[in-house]
């Protein structure tokens, strides 16, 4: 290895730790991720009912768990407002079953800034990873997830049939890529006993 390969080459395991032993279980999700978006996108109405049913499977689930652990809490001051809150969580997911549709074009407001809000993540996560190789593909997935975000907003309420399905995909496949990306990076970084 010449000196400026082994300087990109510790940049690397710095940045990337143990990651080396394990990148090819980040490359089997990458792959995996890249399936799931596939698939996704080929039927994101479907894709979108199906996130909102699984997210009101999870409200509901949330909602009896507290609901129970704030029977189990005496003397709490705060007992009442945690039932509440626990009502609510049950009552949303219950709304979520019951209208997917509906809910769906209400989430794609959070949707949309979450999107955009973990956009600007990856895109400060890229920009760490710089001097190890495949590190713009991170950027690049950040980048997409606001340009994801902002769309939802310009096409709302209609997005809501289908941003959700679709965009989460589009989403799965950047966020795929970016792992496969990072796997050959890690794969390629070699501590210095072993270089």
């Amino acid at each position: 290895m010449t000196n400026n390969q082994n300087q990109n080459n510790a940049l690397a395991v710095a940045l990337l730790g143990d990651l080396h032993e394990n990148w090819g279980w980040l490359m089997a999700g990458g792959i995996l991720l890249i399936i799931f978006g596939a698939i996704g996108m080929s039927m994101s109405f479907v894709m979108t009912l199906a996130t909102m049913l699984y997210f009101g499977i999870l409200a509901i689930a949330a909602g009896v768990v507290m609901l129970v652990d704030s029977f189990k809490a005496e003397g709490w001051k705060s007992k009442l407002w945690y039932l509440l809150i626990s009502v609510l969580y049950v009552i949303a997911g219950v709304i979520m079953i019951m209208n997917p549709a509906g809910s769906a074009v209400w989430f794609t407001l959070f949707m949309a800034g979450f999107l955009f809000v973990v956009g600007i993540m990856r895109i400060f996560a890229g920009f760490q990873m710089r001097g190890i190789s495949g590190w713009w593909w991170t950027v690049l997935a950040g980048i997409s997830a606001i340009i994801l975000g902002i769309m939802i907003f310009i096409d709302w309420p209609v997005s809501g049939l289908w941003a959700i399905g679709l965009f989460v995909s589009i989403d799965l496949l950047m966020h795929g890529i970016s792992w496969i990306s990072l796997a050959w990076a890690a794969k390629d970084a070699k501590p210095a006993a072993a270089a």
